[in-house]
Order: C-alpha cells, then structure tokens, then sequence
C-alpha cells in the first residue's frame, strides 16, 4: 500500500513507524526539515519537506498513484485543506484527517464531511477518543486499560499485578485448571518495562502489568482472581477544564448522574465556560499543584484523579500530590513517551497516553482484509486485532492444535452466534466466527493475509 503522511510529528511519525516495518511504501510530509531528516534517518521511508496542502509538495511525495492520505498535522484547516486536494487533484481513495476544534465536529455541520463537500472518509478526534478511553478505566475499577470487543461480549483488561495478587508465580498454564468455566487468556506481559508475549510456561510476577482477554460476563470474577475487587468511584476530581475535561465531566452527567464531579481549571476565562456548559459539576479555578486549592476541592475524599490538563509534568506532580494527600486512585495523561517507564515506580497507578489512541484509530483504517477493530497495545509491542473469519482463511476447519499459527499471534476469544468460546487446542474455527487474537508487531501482516479474501473464493 501506497501512503503518504501529512504531518511528522509524535502520531505521524509513529504511524510512519508502524507503516514502514510492514513494507509498505510510506512518504512523510513536514515542513520541519528537522523532522524530516530524524523519520528518514530511522524509518525505512521517503521525506518530503514542505506544506501539506499544496499541491505541488503532494505530487512530490506522489500523490498521483497513492491509495491513502494521512493528514495528522498541527492544524485542523491544514489536514482539511490536504485532504480536499487528495481527492480533487489526485484521485486518492482514501482520505484520514484528525481534526481538533470541535467547532468542527458539532453534529449541525455533519453534512459537511461528503464527497461533494469536504471528502474525508475518517475523522480521527483525539480529544474525544481520549474521554472515552478515560472512562472506559473509570468504568472497570482496578484496571489499567479496558477495551470492547466484539459488540461489548469481549474485553481486554489490563491489571497490575500486586505481592498480593493470587495468581503470582503461577504458570499460565494453570489458569484453565484452577478457573476452568472462566473464559480467560492472557496475551501480553509488560514486566520492567519490557514487553513479553507470554507462553504457557511463563509465570506472572509481582510489579507485572498484564492484558487479557475474557468473556465480558466473567470480567469481575478475573478482576477477583488477579486480586483487584475495587468498587467504582463515586467522588471524583478531574484536573484540566480543556476538551477532554469538559467531555469527561458531561459524560459523567449524562450516564453516571450519582458520581460527584469536580474540575479544576487553571484559566479563569475557561472555567467560565465550562462551568456554563454543566449542571452539576463543580468547576474550581486555579492550579492543581496548588495544596490550598486541593484541600478546597476536598481532595482526600477523592476516590479518583483523572489528570488530563495540557501539560504532562503538571498531570504528574499533581497526580502524585492528590495522592501524598490522600486520594485513592490516579488516572494520569502522558503525551511524552519517556515519562511511561518511570511512572509506575513514582505510584501513578493508570497512565493514559492520547499517541497510542490516536495510532489505534488510524491503524484500524490501513488493516486489509475482514478486520474489524485494532488497538495498539505499547509502542513497538503489537496490535490487539478483531476480526472475522472466511472460510478459505487457513484457520477455518481443523482443531487449532493442528493449525500452523504464525510466531508472534496469541488467540484470546472467538464468539460464535453470540457466545463467547475461550480458545483450546479441540477448537475448530467456523466462517464468520468473530476472532480476537494479539500480534506481534512483525506478524501483523501474515494476520490481514490469514483474514483476506482470496481470489479462488469467487
């Protein structure tokens, strides 16, 4: 696949990244010579230095025979602007712009987004995918990440195993034994940083994060067994009034009315006007480094901090002070990768990093074949993939023992006619089974061509 890339900053570059180990023919647009010459230095594509939205610079990169536009720049009116010449100048298929300004996005404007308007066929909005994944842990008390599958009848959770975990120091091939009506597979370790694809022999330990997948009916009883029974927060005290803030808080009052919520907000003028746009939610101007304004806020009785303010060291250090004073849980945004690996020594117990969503939603639309759903798990580890099943895909028709899975692939769950099946070696795969199964970065290829329609089907 041809793509080109308009923006080279943090989510361009790791889509850029991501492209480029799977072989595909990847040109980075930027107008940061600097940029440029780091993506061309490291990654195994073309640069191209100039504005996005003109013409001439796409031609360069080669819009003219490019199956897909990326346009992840600074800029809402530039990555717009990109994708209007992509397909009016250049014919290209498919156009993914993220857009920032939810000015843009009000559903009164909805029809703005056509063919014969402005045609691009995704819009990726950070803010708003970054609330959902933020109370998506707010919902499953003890978890570090929680994704749906497979219309809710699937989770992925990940946990942090404690010294006082049950499970620790037991093979994960005795899971089945000790919990054998419990559809549960784990299929990914991060243990000091590093990232494991588990096999049956491996043990958890204590400090691991580990993901897993289970039958969303069995989801608190596998909370229990990896000893995390918390119960979900009623008091919460979010800190940053900025998109994601305001999104959270109107959520919160829309789904979860018996949760009191506060905000603090450091700009007077914006706490105003979010305060404006809520009916209970208790909005608080000041600094959330500010120990005064946080015994105000009565951070001690704060079950949860949600830190989501546009600065990753102020998310931190009042992340880490809401806690010395007294509050339960922190659920922290990080944009910059170097702060994650020192994050869970200093006590931040969840960690929400807005690239990686960005990355997840924009994957989904590059996969080939009947895939559904992708989720990038870490950096560099792998994708969580759902998928459907033909039948000409070689793991269709024969007991999974006998099936040559490719290095690197974890199955976690099938769901056939709705029910969820926890994959064992007597399994057999059916056509249009759901499949959810992880991949190691350099198996995701051999993933799309297992689940891609061959041409002797028809």
């Amino acid at each position: 696949m041809k793509v080109i890339i308009c923006g080279a900053g943090q989510v361009g570059s790791n889509i850029a990244h991501y492209l480029a180990l799977e072989d595909n023919d990847v040109t980075v647009v930027d107008q940061s010579p600097a940029l440029i010459g780091k993506i061309t230095d490291t990654l195994d594509c073309r640069g191209v230095t100039g504005h996005a939205s003109h013409p001439d610079v796409l031609k360069e990169a080669g819009a003219e025979d490019a199956d897909m536009l990326i346009a992840v720049t600074y800029t809402d009116e530039i990555n717009m602007v990109a994708a209007q010449v992509a397909h009016s100048l250049f014919k290209i298929p498919k156009k993914v712009a993220r857009i920032r300004s939810q000015c843009y996005l009000a559903p009164e404007w909805q029809n703005l987004y056509t063919r014969d308007n402005l045609p691009i066929d995704v819009i990726i909005s950070p803010e708003i995918e970054v609330a959902r994944a933020v109370m998506r842990r707010l919902t499953v008390p003890g978890a570090t990440d929680m994704i749906p599958l497979c219309d809710g009848k699937v989770r992925l959770v990940g946990v942090r195993c404690e010294k006082d975990c049950p499970l620790v120091f037991t093979p994960l091939r005795q899971l089945t034994q000790l919990f054998p009506d419990l559809n549960i597979v784990v299929i990914g370790l991060v243990r000091d940083g590093k990232s494991i694809i588990p096999t049956a022999d491996d043990q958890l330990l204590p400090g691991d994060e580990a993901f897993f997948v289970v039958d969303e009916e069995h989801m608190v009883r596998a909370l229990t067994a990896f000893g995390h029974d918390e119960t979900e927060a009623r008091r919460l005290l979010i800190f940053g009034g900025g998109n994601i803030g305001l999104f959270l808080a109107q959520q919160l009052e829309r789904e979860y009315p018996w949760v009191n919520a506060k905000i603090i907000e450091k700009s007077e003028t914006r706490a105003r006007q979010i305060a404006s746009q809520l009916t209970k939610t208790t909005v608080l101007c000041g600094d959330v480094r500010d120990q005064e304004l946080l015994i105000e806020a009565n951070v001690t009785a704060a079950e949860t901090i949600v830190a989501v303010t546009d600065d990753d060291e102020t998310n931190i250090l009042g992340s880490l002070l809401a806690k010395r004073m007294g509050s339960q849980r922190t659920v922290t945004l990080i944009n910059k990768a170097l702060y994650e690996p020192l994050l869970n020594n200093l006590g931040i117990d969840v960690v929400v990093n807005p690239r990686s969503i960005t990355v997840s939603q924009i994957l989904q639309q590059v996969r080939k074949g009947r895939i559904h759903s992708v989720h990038s798990l870490r950096e560099g580890f792998g994708e969580l993939i759902e998928a459907e099943a033909l039948a000409t895909s070689p793991l269709v028709g024969a007991p999974l023992r006998d099936v040559k899975m490719p290095n690197g692939v974890v199955l976690g769950a099938i769901v056939r006619d709705g029910q969820v099946i926890s994959p064992r070696g007597s399994t057999v795969i059916e056509p249009k089974d759901r499949i959810v199964l992880f991949a190691a970065s350099d198996a995701v290829r051999k993933v799309e061509k297992m689940f891609s329609v061959r041409l002797e089907f028809f």
